[in-house]
């Protein structure tokens, strides 16, 4: 079974697999597909099209009480149905690396950075500690993490999210494995770190080894792809090359994604400055300023650094102002001290009028009423054990209105965010992910705040319900009056949400304006940058003769 030894025909061979749990409906039906050495197959489809599962159950990791069956589940020839968990250890690591969407559950918050990636050098293979120490530093400096030495002693929670998947890359190729499993590797990372990890993807990609990727992103499955399987309840309704099914997909159903891809997602081009229109400024009240807001703090190594430097903003009612930069640009730190959360250095923050720092706390909670939150993800800020009614009825009750009008109030939220009644008595973990980004906005609008700050509020979030949730954003955004700061990694989403934007860099506002004129017109190199690191579908008809090539590479693909 060793990593090194290929095996004739392709690299991975499944044949009508079907995976259940329990007495439940097949969460696969009939699944059938290759993947050769050399390629890379994208696996698309929205959340429950189960693609996950299909990853998972080539690694092994299932789960337990599943019921697996298939006509031949292969790896490099092993079948892989006889193997027990013993084999299936032998294997995970060595042959098969497992990239997950979320690295900071899947490294060991109490275990450093270094230690994980030399696990697998551990367990498989014999290189004594000071040739494992070398490998894990070599390890990470592949893959693009600076100073390797400091972040190998540090815990994954001092890491960016960047840096963090980086981190987990690192250990998952630390073996050399065959078969590369990547599910949403590049979910909510910013542009310019999403377009270093794909760069990153590619270069692990060799003739004997193979990419398989998870993503409902489609702009980075048309860079990364050379095959795509789309995937509708269990099932694969279309497969072909990445060129076949991206630029002329036969299924309806790949037709609505990529018809939402396009809705959201984009690379503006630049267009000579007579030709940018004018638009029109903001007119509504102000209700929320930030004046020339600093903050510092002291890190690990005993040294304070600046994250917030002299930042202005505006937002009024009725607009929407989008906030983009890389982890660590100080987004995050703003959101804080607009909420009240945090304390300025320097400068202020200003609500319908009212000035932060001379409130004392039970005037912030009651000015906090104006200004609500929805977060990335709804399901972490959610009481597992509460109902969708008693998510609902305890924000009621915060926002001080009687009991006797909780239920009819709870409607009507519901209904503003386009879901029925049958929805209060189910719990968060059994709704879809946007109908619980859906009961998050029916939470924060329970106080009838005037000011939305929404914080990368779809970027977990299948295309096509990105697209539904931006819309209904911006239809209560109209409805109410509200005003908006949309914070999103996402230039895309900005482009689609926002009248304004400001760009941030290193705790410094480096570029701001009119959303076109900063996307069509960028002045600062920072925003370029971001610009120009978005992938986008028409990079994949640039692509498509190299993807032929290393197809053609791949032992026994016919195309």
């Amino acid at each position: 079974m060793s990593a090194n030894i290929p095996s004739p025909g392709p690299l991975v061979d499944i044949r009508d697999l079907t995976v259940r749990f329990g007495t439940a409906e097949p969460v696969l039906h009939g699944v059938s597909l290759q993947i050769h050495r050399g390629e890379c197959l994208a696996l698309v489809g929205e959340s429950g099209s189960g693609k996950s599962v299909t990853a998972r159950t080539l690694a092994g990791l299932t789960g337990k009480g599943a019921q697996v069956q298939a006509a031949r589940l292969a790896f490099q020839g092993i079948d892989l149905r006889r193997l027990d968990e013993r084999s299936w250890q032998r294997l995970r690591g060595a042959s098969i690396g497992f990239v997950m969407q979320d690295a900071l559950g899947a490294l060991d918050p109490l275990r450093r950075v270094g230690a994980e990636v030399e696990e697998p050098l551990q367990l498989h293979t014999g290189l004594a500690a000071e040739a494992r120490r070398v490998r894990v530093l070599e390890l990470l400096r592949d893959v693009g993490i600076p100073e390797p030495e400091l972040r190998a002693s540090q815990y994954p929670w001092q890491l960016s999210g960047g840096l963090r998947q980086r981190a987990l890359i690192a250990s998952a190729i630390a073996c050399n494995p065959r078969l590369i499993i990547a599910d949403e590797p590049t979910t909510a990372l910013d542009a310019t770190v999403q377009a270093q990890v794909i760069t990153l993807l590619e270069s692990l990609r060799g003739e004997d080894n193979a990419l398989l990727m998870v993503s409902h992103d489609l702009s980075v499955v048309s860079r990364l792809a050379d095959r795509v399987a789309v995937m509708r309840h269990g099932v694969i309704v279309e497969q072909g090359t990445s060129e076949q099914v991206l630029q002329d997909p036969q299924h309806p159903y790949t037709q609505l994604l990529l018809r939402a891809a396009r809705a959201v997602h984009f690379r503006p081009q630049r267009r000579p400055l007579a030709a940018v229109e004018p638009e029109p400024h903001a007119q509504g009240e102000v209700l929320l300023e930030a004046r020339s807001l600093s903050k510092s703090f002291v890190g690990p190594d005993g040294r304070r650094r600046t994250v917030l430097n002299q930042v202005w903003l505006q937002l009024r009612r009725g607009e929407t102002l989008g906030v983009v930069g890389e982890s660590g640009s100080g987004k995050t730190t703003l959101t804080r001290l607009i909420l009240g959360l945090e304390s300025a250095d320097a400068g202020d923050v200003w609500v319908a009028g009212q000035q932060w720092s001379t409130l004392d706390a039970g005037q912030k909670r009651q000015a906090r009423r104006a200004v609500q939150v929805v977060f990335q993800d709804p399901l972490n800020s959610f009481d597992p054990r509460y109902t969708v009614q008693r998510v609902l009825f305890e924000a009621l009750s915060v926002a001080g209105l009687p009991r006797g009008e909780w239920r009819s109030r709870a409607l009507q939220l519901l209904e503003l965010v386009r879901l029925d009644a049958s929805a209060l008595t189910r719990r968060p973990i059994e709704l879809s992910g946007g109908q619980r980004q859906r009961i998050a906005i029916a939470r924060a609008l329970a106080s009838a705040p005037e000011i939305l700050i929404c914080d990368e509020p779809v970027s977990a979030l299948d295309v096509s319900v990105q697209a539904q949730i931006l819309e209904l954003l911006d239809d209560l955004k109209r409805r109410l009056g509200l005003a908006c700061l949309f914070i999103s990694h996402d230039l895309g989403v900005i482009n689609h949400v926002s009248e304004r934007v400001l760009v941030m860099k290193d705790g410094e506002v480096v570029e701001s304006g009119p959303v076109r004129a900063v996307f069509d017109r960028p002045a600062h190199a920072y925003t370029r940058a971001l610009i120009n690191a978005i992938p986008t579908l028409e990079e994949q008809r640039e692509r498509a003769e190299v993807y032929l090539q290393i197809a053609i590479r791949g032992r026994g693909l016919s195309v």
